[in-house]
């Protein structure tokens, strides 16, 4: 099998099995179990598939490719999806509520207005994404990369952060600060970090949200 930027080459075969797969998914969903199988995916290139119309929730999508996709309202609750890239793709209105992101790049994404509520998201690259009104509420967020990111307006309610990247970030009007669990951000870089640790890191935050 090719591979291309970590993803196996869909050939129209492939394309073909790919679409049973996603089909047998929905029916598993919808039967809540008896019928169909639940959707593992690992490593293949899904950008040759139209998504839209099939959920992808709890289903098991490790180290895929859906760079540049048009995703908007797409459903990966209760999914696992670490180490999946998700590159200019268009994410807006998805829901990822309690799937584990872990290590995903969402680098220059859009997804505003999509929901994180009860995530984990350890390592994730949200790099220069645009979370503008995302939902955020009790999602993990340890070692993740907001440098650049766009999350005016987001609801961070409950989250934990520790050791979070956050240079360059729009931050005005986030929401839910008060509630949130904020252990350590570092307003630097990887290479060069400022660390703000407790309260010095939650008063920082309140500063750049107004």
């Amino acid at each position: 099998m090719v591979s291309l930027e970590g993803g196996i080459v869909i050939n129209n075969r492939k394309k073909e099995e790919l679409i049973q797969l996603l089909e047998s998914h929905k029916i598993w969903l919808d039967s809540l179990g008896l019928e169909g199988k639940k959707l593992v995916l690992d490593e293949v290139k899904l950008t040759e598939v139209d998504l839209i119309k099939y959920p992808l929730n709890r289903a098991y999508i490790t180290d895929c490719i859906f760079n540049n996709m048009h995703l908007i309202n797409i459903e990966m609750y209760s999914s696992t999806i670490c180490s999946s890239s998700f590159v200019f793709a268009n994410l807006e209105n998805a829901d990822f509520y309690k799937a584990d992101v872990s290590y995903a790049n969402f680098t220059k994404a859009n997804l505003q207005n999509t929901r994180f509520a009860k995530s984990d998201c350890i390592e994730t690259i949200f790099n220069s994404a645009n979370l503008s009104d995302a939902k955020l509420v009790a999602a993990l967020f340890d070692n993740a990369d907001f440098r650049n990111a766009n999350l005016q307006h987001a609801d961070v309610s409950e989250s934990t952060f520790e050791n979070v990247l956050l240079k360059g970030a729009k931050l005005t009007g986030v929401r839910g600060l008060e509630e949130a669990f904020i252990k350590s951000i570092n307003i630097g870089t990887p290479e060069r970090p400022n660390i703000l640790i407790g309260g010095e890191a939650r008063k920082w935050l309140e500063v750049m949200s107004n």
